[in-house]
C-alpha cells in the first residue's frame, strides 16, 4: 500500500488542494447543469410549433435525456459539496467502511469518493448499493 497506511488525516494543505480540485468540478458541472437547464428550456418553447408527430417523438426523447442528464449533475453537484463539507467537518479522506485514509490518488481523481477502492469493490461484491 505504501506509506500513507500510518497516516490519519491529511495535512492543511493537501485538503487546500483537494478543495481546489473540488470546488473546479463544482464550477464546471454547475455550468453544465446550467448548459442542460437552458437547452431543457429550448426544448419547451419550440415543441409548441411542432406538429409532426415523428420530429415530436423525437424532441420528447430528447428532452428526456437531457432531463436524465441534469439529474445526474444535480446528483453529483451535492456529492462535490458534500464533499466541501467533509473537509470542513474533518472527516474528508477517511473511508467510511474502513477509517482508512483514501489514497490521494483516488482522492485527484474522484474527489467525492469516500470508501477507498478496496471498501467499494467489496460492497459491489456482496450485493450493497455502490457508493463514491
Amino acid at each position: 500500500m505504501g506509506n500513507h497506511s500510518d497516516k490519519k488525516f491529511y495535512s492543511k494543505a493537501e485538503l487546500e488542494e483537494f478543495r481546489g480540485i473540488i470546488n473546479t468540478k463544482l464550477d464546471d458541472a454547475r455550468n453544465e447543469h446550467k448548459r442542460l437547464a437552458n437547452s431543457l428550456k429550448e426544448f419547451s418553447s419550440s415543441s409548441a410549433d411542432s406538429i409532426n408527430f415523428t420530429e415530436f417523438g423525437n424532441e420528447s426523447r430528447e428532452k428526456e435525456q437531457v432531463e436524465i442528464l441534469m439529474a445526474r449533475q444535480a446528483k453529483f453537484i451535492d456529492k462535490l459539496e458534500k464533499a466541501l463539507i467533509r473537509i470542513e467537518n474533518g472527516s474528508y479522506g477517511i473511508c467510511r467502511v474502513t477509517g482508512e485514509l483514501i489514497p490521494a490518488e483516488r482522492l485527484r481523481v474522484v474527489p467525492h469518493a469516500t470508501t477507498t477502492v478496496q471498501a467499494k469493490l467489496k460492497q459491489n461484491k456482496n450485493g450493497q448499493k455502490p457508493n463514491r
